[in-house]
């Protein structure tokens, strides 16, 4: 009786551990799906003033269409690597949610032992 009691105690030692690892797990998530969505947002916005600039055709001489080429094209640049960046925080915010979802079930399966465990100890 006393070994079922301690094992149930254990249980609810280990609950309470997944509990805060579930928690960490979803601050890491939550902070992973931020940095996607702020790096979403930067990448539309180069793209849309590389396009608003790409297409200003009001130009007095070539050496204001070269710098304003030059311009564009540094844009186009940083919007590309922004997407990239976007593209491999994307990646890291799914395997954050991967990660939530794998510390739910660790959770859960240990309170159904503990409760199971309860369980058995108040039918004896």
């Amino acid at each position: 009786m006393r070994a079922e009691a301690a094992r149930v105690r254990r249980l609810q030692r280990l609950e309470k551990v997944r509990a805060i690892a579930k928690q960490a797990a979803a601050l890491d998530a939550a902070q992973a799906e931020g940095t996607l969505a702020q790096l979403e947002a930067l990448a539309a916005r180069t793209r849309t003033m590389a396009e608003d600039y790409r297409g200003r055709t009001a130009l007095s001489d070539g050496l204001e269409l070269r710098q304003l080429g030059s311009f564009v094209a540094g844009l186009t640049g940083i919007s590309a690597t922004t997407q990239g960046d976007a593209a491999q925080a994307r990646v890291l915010a799914d395997r954050k949610q991967q990660e939530l979802a794998l510390a739910e079930r660790r959770r859960a399966a240990v309170e159904d032992r503990a409760r199971a465990g309860q369980r058995a100890l108040a039918q004896r």
